[in-house]
């Protein structure tokens, strides 16, 4: 079987290790680092898929566990997959609902055999094991899957989290040994998918080292590190990835689950990651407020009621290019749609914006001086200049 995906590493930073490089998927080519926009329900909540090409977007995510409870697998499935049903032809990544074993851990039942669910819209229960999640993953049809994994949280004790690293791995064999099954038989063959491991162990070095090692040797197309961003001290996020890293192979894509904050990405690059994805700039812009080169601006302020000003000046957004804060600022607080929507076009415009910028840096062996100067300007925050 032809491997669904290929991962070509371009350059790599000398004094950092952060990579560029070109993620080859059966819908076309993303380039790295990337961020992946959040469409949980098959879509960027008030963005078409026209906008998301607009802002540069190759790749989006996609969640297994709410398509499953609306509208199904078999309805996406007869649709063509997700590319079709959603009208997207760049790539797609499914989240497998391992993160909603933590997120509604109030609403599921973990065993060794899966989770149980109860559904948040109707109480209904449905039973998820890594063989259900594959079948229902290969029906949707993403480009990249995940397996299903166990989140511990933080924080928790070395033995809870070494009993669901233990877990984790029990269930990657299992998904990884049906995905094979399902691929060898005629149905699926000619359906290029391309499974990814999780590396999983909270902020315990040797799990996070053991997990990450068991894993390499199953051979996976490319590994996510997950479990982190979930309450811990940013430091132990950046030694947790260093320590999963360590034990993957480097030729192959890295994938930070659920990261982040612009300075959060710009340390992941830092530190070898490859992809990103987080519902941060979308749920925020919903809200009112946007991230810019110069940190959150909260556009539904009193301060902006008569400020002329686009969100940042230096933005080659649509929603910069044409309109002001002032504006912005009176749809939010007239409820009227157009308002997160704008927001949202230009988070993720700036999203992609910064990954551009520092795979530029990154091509150019100029990536620790970029960094500088980018945090200096981020961390500074509005002060009045443009």
């Amino acid at each position: 079987m032809a491997p669904a995906i290929r991962f070509e590493i371009e350059a790599t930073d000398e004094r950092t290790g952060a990579r560029a490089g070109k993620l080859h998927t059966p819908h076309g080519i993303v380039e790295t680092p990337a961020f992946m926009p959040v469409g949980t329900q098959a879509t960027v909540k008030t963005l078409s898929p026209d906008d998301l090409r607009t802002c540069g977007v190759s790749m989006i995510l996609a969640n297994a566990y709410h398509l499953y409870l609306r509208p199904g697998a078999t309805v996406v499935r007869e649709a063509g997959g997700l590319h079709r049903f959603m009208s997207w032809d760049g790539s797609i990544l499914t989240d497998s609902g391992g993160f909603q074993v933590f997120s509604m851990a109030d609403l599921n039942r973990i065993s060794d055999d899966g989770v149980e669910f109860r559904s948040h819209l109707d109480g209904s229960r449905h039973m998820f094991t890594p063989e259900s999640v594959i079948r229902l993953e290969v029906d949707l049809g993403a480009d990249v899957i995940m397996l299903l994994d166990q989140c511990a949280a933080y924080p928790c004790t070395h033995v809870y989290a070494e009993a669901a690293t233990e877990r984790t791995l029990n269930w990657a064999r299992r998904c990884l040994q049906t995905f094979r099954d399902l691929k060898s038989g005629p149905t699926e063959a000619g359906r290029p998918q391309a499974l990814f491991g999780i590396v999983q162990g909270s902020t315990f070095p040797d799990l996070r080292a053991r997990c990450a090692q068991e894993l390499a040797g199953m051979d996976f197309p490319g590994y996510a590190v997950g479990g982190l961003s979930v309450g811990e001290p940013k430091s132990a996020m950046e030694d947790m990835v260093d320590v999963s890293l360590e034990y993957l192979p480097e030729e192959k894509p890295r994938y930070l689950m659920g990261v982040g904050f612009p300075d959060d990405l710009v340390a992941g690059v830092s530190h070898g990651i490859d992809m990103f994805d987080c519902v941060m700039p979308t749920r925020n812009a919903r809200n009112g407020t946007v991230f810019t080169r110069r940190g959150k601006l909260v556009v539904k302020n009193a301060e902006y009621q008569a400020d002329l000003d686009p969100i940042d000046p230096k933005c080659e957004c649509s929603t910069c290019r044409t309109f002001s804060r002032a504006y912005l600022r009176h749809l939010f607080q007239t409820g009227e749609i157009l308002g997160p929507r704008l927001a949202t076009l230009h988070s993720i415009f700036f999203y992609q914006w910064l990954m551009q910028k520092m795979r530029l840096a990154i091509l150019e062996n100029r990536f620790y001086s970029w960094r500088r100067e980018f945090l200096e300007t981020y961390e500074g925050g509005w002060n009045g200049e443009s």
